[in-house]
């Protein structure tokens, strides 16, 4: 008896363990079902007042009237924005904790040493939007167009100079990409920040500049710069007028500020196209799309899938600039 008993036993421990694992292969999809339960935070790797900060914190209203929760954005700055990226990547994989990244994320990976893997550890859910940087010449440079600029490069080569706001930075990497695509050699020369740079091109201390649009373009409608080109295939909407690089003959050149949304890698994915869908349908707000232009940016969207197709590339692309500038992690 006692045998039998203890196959009993054994075999209502087998039921109740199988019922225990049924239970949790489903409970993803349960927590999707209810998805959310509770407010969700967005990360930030810049500062309040920044355009991810600004955008975020509209796009971020929206959301929470679609989702039925609070989206509250917190700001994280710090090691052009890793310390942020890092720390998502390492949170919950439950859909609570977001990350607004932007190109910079692309870019760190390809000059310092990460803790984390940016193309594996965090998973795209939106495209959010990109703001056009302008390629801007004080106007004592003898050249009115991109077309221009490139012969005067190719007569003077090492001669042209242009500011960055340092070493492996966007505006740094933008006029490598340059090089690469219109085979010149253009040099920079790097500052602590990009207003400090800005400031020496203004004065004509330094010819050339690739900065926001939305920053440069008072200085440029008020007569102080040229407007060049727009670093992307096609024309900004905050400046219509001003060609892009693909127009100079410069093909497949982009070097924008894009953002975008993304949650830890191992997040259902019942969730992230839940939040996916939120978002693309706060982009086409009004008010969200007025916020989007009084910044310069234009919007995007899309699907996770396309989102982490152009993550790949521009991992690809931002790596292969730094090696060809020479720069070491």
């Amino acid at each position: 008896m006692r045998n039998v008993g203890t196959l009993a036993v054994r075999r209502i421990g087998a039921v109740a363990l199988g019922l225990v694992l049924v239970a949790g292969l489903a409970a993803p999809v349960a927590r999707a079902d209810d998805y959310p339960a509770r407010s969700i935070r967005v990360v930030v790797g810049f500062g309040p007042g920044s355009v991810a900060d600004i955008i975020m914190r509209v796009l971020a209203t929206r959301m929470s009237q679609t989702l039925g929760q609070q989206l509250v954005v917190e700001n994280r700055p710090g090691a052009g924005s890793s310390i942020a990226a890092e720390y998502v990547a390492r949170s919950p994989k439950d859909g609570y904790t977001l990350f607004m990244c932007t190109v910079a994320q692309a870019i760190n990976p390809a000059v310092s040493k990460l803790n984390f893997d940016f193309g594996k550890d965090l998973a795209p859910i939106m495209l959010v939007a990109n703001a056009p940087q302008i390629l801007v010449a004080h106007p004592s440079l003898p050249a009115n167009n991109m077309r221009e600029l490139i012969a005067l490069a190719k007569s003077k080569p090492d001669e042209i100079q242009y500011a960055s706001s340092g070493v492996g930075t966007l505006s740094h990497l933008s006029g490598v990409l340059l090089d690469n695509k219109a085979g010149i050699k253009l040099m920079q020369v790097p500052y602590p920040g990009s207003a400090q740079g800005m400031n020496d091109v203004l004065a004509g201390r330094v010819p050339l500049m690739f900065g926001p649009a939305s920053t440069v373009l008072s200085n440029v409608r008020a007569g102080k710069l040229k407007a060049l080109a727009v670093t992307q295939t096609k024309r900004a909407a905050v400046a219509p007028d001003v060609p892009t690089m693909e127009e100079a003959g410069i093909s497949d050149y982009s070097a924008g500020i894009w953002m975008g949304l993304l949650a830890p890698s191992g997040t259902s994915a019942e969730i992230v196209n839940k939040l996916s869908r939120a978002a693309n349908e706060a982009l086409q707000s009004k008010e969200v799309q007025t916020t989007l232009h009084a910044q310069g940016v234009d919007s995007l969207g899309g699907t996770p899938a396309a989102f982490a197709q152009f993550i790949g590339q521009e991992l690809k692309k931002w790596d292969g600039v730094a090696k060809t500038a020479g720069i070491k992690k």
